[in-house]
């Protein structure tokens, strides 16, 4: 006797879900809503859960809130650490408040915060998770790799400017001391005119950065560097975004940067950088415009960029750029060994690629394109072999219907993670809301892997959700 189809698909899902380890959650970053959510993976792939808030266990404080009561803080990325215990959360702009400061340039910080208060319910909606707060070192921290004993991150902007950055620092991860930075070379973009006199190393008192005519600014302004972009002055500082580490067959490791002020990303000697040298950049790669997120493949031969989007002209990317560590280490010209273009079958579709992730094994590539609202699917090795279907599946990412009757937005979606079984991609999503930065208007979507297709969505997810973790929690 054949089972019913309902009966099927429910057993199906069962045998999804209990291939899932016991505890896995979904930290997802709030971004202008300053708080990390953490979601139930097996509720939300309950079917009655789906387009519902009610897979979400708690919501953590990345700060305490300010004396006057307002929440502060600005969550952009996370990274777990390797015992899964801790949650390292990168506030882009630091604990400030997102409805005051919405500018560019604020001070990063790191939020170091306990994985299994963060996903217990008793915790929501405080700061109890929050053990402590560590400064990055410069402005506009973004992206976060962890090293032994040492943070390395990737610092996007300088001081209340979105331009102006160009230093990766080391900070120590017991005392939060800053213990060194690589300082990015100016105009290696080639930006056409002449970059300010900031030498690198900088040491003082030549500094900071200035133009002998400052830029006039939309607002009627002048700054020695552009505040906001898209701006035509954009292209000397490299602004980086996201970092990675990649292995070379010789087993060494070295720092891979997604510059999004100079189009390309900067390969730097992590080695010489541990031994102090500020200036182990070896290498820079130019890609189809400006990166933003950027990943190692499992063995760390392989790192993919997104090239999401220009700093100087109002142009979006449609592209991933595939970088051969081995070629990199060697200053090869030819290290961007394929580009993949995602998201749309146009060359001139502008899909905005943001932040990729591979899957357990290293054989696919998640890219969610914020601007044509789907998720694309990348096969390395067919990527490598320039095949045209490298891109195997597009999976479409549809935003919820609103209540009362509200049009649908578009979905946006930004930050990918796979679970560490493989089975599925994590996405999150949704546009910006400006009006009320701390309503929860985000989401998280859920992918099969296997069926190319979404199976979940969780609403009611931050405001402008970016970067996310999946963790499978184990009780003491």
């Amino acid at each position: 006797m054949k089972p019913h189809p309902l009966m099927a698909g429910s057993l199906l899902l069962f045998l999804a879900q209990t291939a899932l380890a016991d505890d896995t959650f979904i930290l997802a970053t709030g971004r202008r809503d300053p708080r990390m959510y953490a979601i139930d993976l097996k509720k939300a792939l309950r079917p009655e859960n789906n387009n519902t808030p009610n897979a979400i266990v708690s919501r953590s404080k990345t700060a305490p809130d300010r004396l006057d009561g307002k929440p502060v803080g600005d969550p952009a990325n996370v990274v777990i650490s390797e015992d899964r215990k801790t949650a390292y959360v990168v506030n882009h702009h630091g604990p400030i408040n997102n409805d005051e400061f919405l500018q560019h340039g604020g001070r990063g910080s790191i939020a170091v915060m306990d994985v299994k208060k963060m996903t217990q319910r008793r915790h929501d909606d405080t700061a109890d998770a929050l053990e402590r707060q560590i400064d990055s070192g410069h402005f506009g921290a973004v992206g976060l790799v962890l090293l032994k004993d040492l943070f390395v991150i990737g610092n996007a902007e300088s001081h209340l400017t979105e331009d102006g950055g160009n230093r990766v620092t080391f900070v120590d991860r017991r005392t939060g001391s800053l213990r060194g930075e690589v300082e990015l070379a100016l105009g290696a973009g080639a930006p056409g005119f002449p970059c300010p006199a900031f030498p690198v190393p900088f040491k003082s008192p030549s500094g900071p950065p200035a133009f002998e005519h400052p830029f006039p600014q939309a607002n009627g302004t002048f700054s020695p560097v552009p505040l906001l972009s898209p701006f035509p002055v954009w292209g000397c500082f490299p602004d980086t975004n996201g970092v990675t580490l990649g292995r070379a067959h010789s087993g060494k490791t070295y720092l891979f940067t997604a510059n999004g002020g100079t189009d390309d990303v900067s390969v730097i000697d992590l080695e010489r950088a541990l031994a102090g040298d500020r200036r182990a950049e070896i290498l820079r790669i130019p890609t189809q415009i400006g990166p933003w997120g950027i990943a190692a493949s499992p063995n760390g031969r392989w790192i993919v960029a997104a090239n999401r989007e220009s700093q100087k002209v109002a142009f979006e990317g449609n592209t991933i750029s595939i970088i051969d560590v081995d070629l990199a280490r060697t200053g090869s010209p030819n290290a961007e060994v394929a580009r993949v273009r995602v998201g749309t079958d146009s060359p001139s579709g502008q899909t905005r690629p943001f932040i990729p992730s591979f899957t357990p094994d290293g054989k696919e590539i998640v890219v969610p394109n914020f601007r044509s609202n789907n998720v694309s699917i990348v096969n390395l090795a067919l990527a490598l072999a320039k095949d045209p279907g490298a891109e195997v599946a597009r999976i479409p990412l549809v935003r919820p219907a609103e209540p009362d009757g509200a049009p649908i937005r578009a979905s946006r979606p930004k930050g990918s993670a796979v679970t560490s079984d493989g089975r599925y991609a994590v996405i999150s999503a949704g546009p910006r809301v400006t009006l009320n930065p701390f309503l929860p208007t985000g989401t998280v979507s859920i992918i099969d892997l296997k069926k190319r297709a979404v199976v979940a969505t969780v609403t009611g997810v931050g405001n402008d959700p970016y970067g996310l973790a999946v963790v499978d929690r184990e009780d003491d």
